[in-house]
């Protein structure tokens, strides 16, 4: 089966930054949790993208454990925001290009100030979406950083 290119997989090909596809069967939107056990993957490993939006009214991008929460008043902090509240789910598709469940921290619309958690550090590899339902990518930490152009922060409740 040939794995049809992402807008993200495109920009990782430019920036010759390696990673491995993953690929599973749906329709529609799943939960993350649902993923990581379709593709036999640890949770630990596996990332999902959150984007929210500040009090200036500009938008933040964070990748974290997918078994965890955004904390959002650390979150906030970190951005040096006022408060952070998650974007609508109509609203995500004109924010970041990408649909719900299948997006990443690369190649968004714009390039928003992204953040990896800090647990994110520790792992070889970690498991991020591929910029479409059905697609997730495998990729170093250090290289999801430099594809999106992010930092690490403490971002999850503790």
């Amino acid at each position: 089966m040939k794995v049809i290119k992402t807008n993200a997989m495109r920009i990782l090909d430019r920036l010759k930054i390696p990673y491995e596809a993953h690929t599973y069967e749906c329709e529609e939107f799943v939960d993350a949790l649902q993923i990581a056990d379709m593709l036999r993957l640890p949770y630990e490993k596996v990332y999902k993208t959150l984007v929210t939006v500040g009090t200036s009214k500009n938008y933040f991008v964070f990748v974290i454990p997918i078994a965890e929460e955004l904390d959002l008043k650390r979150a906030a902090k970190v951005v040096g925001e006022k408060s952070l509240s998650m974007i609508h789910v109509k609203e995500i598709h004109a924010v970041t290009g990408y649909v719900r469940g299948g997006c990443t921290a690369i190649g968004m619309k714009k390039q928003y100030v992204t953040r990896i958690d800090e647990s994110a550090r520790s792992l070889e590899r970690m498991v991020v979406s591929g910029g479409r339902i059905g697609t997730q990518l495998e990729i170093k930490p250090e290289d999801l950083l430099k594809a999106c152009g992010g930092e690490y922060a403490e971002v999850i409740v503790s």
